[in-house]
């Protein structure tokens, strides 16, 4: 797959992924300091799932509808980077084939694909 890591998820995430064989722009490595709509745009453009703690990319797509490639939001108790990996190796193991151009929201406990009203 293909993925954007955003630079509050941390290229901890983005070497993990790219251990696991995924396509990754992290824009902590890539890009850093670039506006959230910059981030958007790279995504889209790129065809990449964004991957992100920051809830403004959820604003962005749930409540605006902008367009995105599939977004995955890490709503984590625990920041560091072994939970989000966790969190993020369990979601591919079990959902990898329903996150393209899916809003998911994922905890520790909980995995949600969330819908537009």
């Amino acid at each position: 797959m293909k993925f954007l890591v955003d630079e509050c998820t941390g290229p901890a995430v983005a070497g993990w992924l790219r251990q696991q064989g995924h396509d990754v722009f992290c824009v902590y490595d890539q890009a850093r300091g670039i506006a959230d709509d910059e981030v958007m745009r790279i995504a889209v453009d790129q065809r990449r799932v964004l991957i992100t703690n920051d809830k403004d990319f959820g604003g962005k797509i749930y409540r605006d509808h902008r367009q995105h490639s599939g977004l995955i939001l890490l709503r984590l108790e625990d920041e560091r980077a072994s939970s989000k990996i966790a969190v993020l190796s369990h979601l591919l193991a079990q959902y990898a084939d329903k996150i393209d151009k899916a809003f998911v929201v994922v905890s520790e406990h909980r995995v949600r694909f969330a819908t537009r009203q």
